[in-house]
């Protein structure tokens, strides 16, 4: 039994603004899972047959699928919430695909193609391998390629790479065809959905007790289009109303030093 599995769903290549740039970033999120501190771990990339990745270092594999591309992919190809329901989908039966395929791992941790992981997240589910799992409540932002980092709360209510959960939680099925399609959506295809299921049914998520993941903001490939660190955290509207908290978050970036590149970059 593998201690934690890292999922990783990548779009299909046709829904990619440019690929090179996309396995680029890719590589960046791969250096990063691969930094971890304890050793039991192992990560499945999920991608469309024909697509291109990176060399891949030892630990990660790949499942290949056949899922046709997203026609609803971008927030402007049609409403809101019929974006974000076919983005669901697409992305949950993707995490599907890579979570059979590592059955016998005791945790699993869902990793968007771009974002960044802290190299004690595996240590952690060591030192409690009978947790229901964590929410990543504290994270980091970063501008794509930038030198500056902000550390903010919720960070589970912005990124999708803020859950690390036991496997037998999710009750996989026997089969990719025995899933149900709102099941796919509401468990895998969504980070919101997935915390307060587990708590209606008595296994409630702890916070993690550290900045556990970084997301990468101002990233013209990323489905979200998340503004950069400026932004959200001075120019937001609602910051602007409330002064304060715009000052608050002045006081929360930080230059990206050597500490914080040996936790996140690898």
């Amino acid at each position: 039994m593998t201690l934690l599995t890292f999922i990783i769903p990548v779009r299909h290549q046709d829904n990619a603004r440019d690929w090179g740039k996309l396995t680029a970033r890719l590589s960046e999120t791969v250096r990063s899972i691969s930094n971890q501190r304890h050793d039991d771990w192992r990560a499945i990339i999920v991608v469309n047959e024909g697509a291109v990745l990176p060399e891949l270092p030892p630990k990660f594999s790949v499942t290949r699928v056949t899922f046709p591309r997203n026609d609803l992919h971008d927030l402007e190809k049609g409403p809101r919430e019929a974006v974000l329901d076919a983005f669901r989908l697409d992305k949950g039966r993707r995490v599907l695909k890579g979570m059979l395929d590592a059955r016998d791992s005791r945790f699993f941790m869902i990793v968007d193609d771009d974002d960044l992981v802290s190299a004690q997240i595996v240590s952690h589910a060591a030192r409690h391998p009978d947790a229901n799992g964590w929410i990543i409540t504290q994270g980091y932002l970063w501008d794509d390629g930038g030198s500056f980092f902000l550390e903010v709360d919720r960070f589970n209510h912005r990124c999708g790479t803020s859950l690390i959960i036991r496997s037998d939680l999710y009750d996989l099925p026997p089969r990719f065809e025995d899933a149900e399609i709102e099941w796919i959506k509401d468990m895998l295809g969504s980070h919101h959905r997935i915390d307060p299921a587990l708590a209606r049914q008595g296994t409630p998520l702890a916070s993690l007790p550290f900045c556990g993941a970084v997301y990468r903001v101002a990233n013209a490939g990323s489905h979200s289009q998340t503004r950069g660190l400026i932004k959200q955290a001075l120019l937001n509207p609602n910051n602007l109303k409330r002064p304060h908290r715009a000052i608050r978050n002045l006081f929360r970036f930080r230059l990206i030093g050597d500490r914080f590149r040996r936790e996140f970059f690898g």
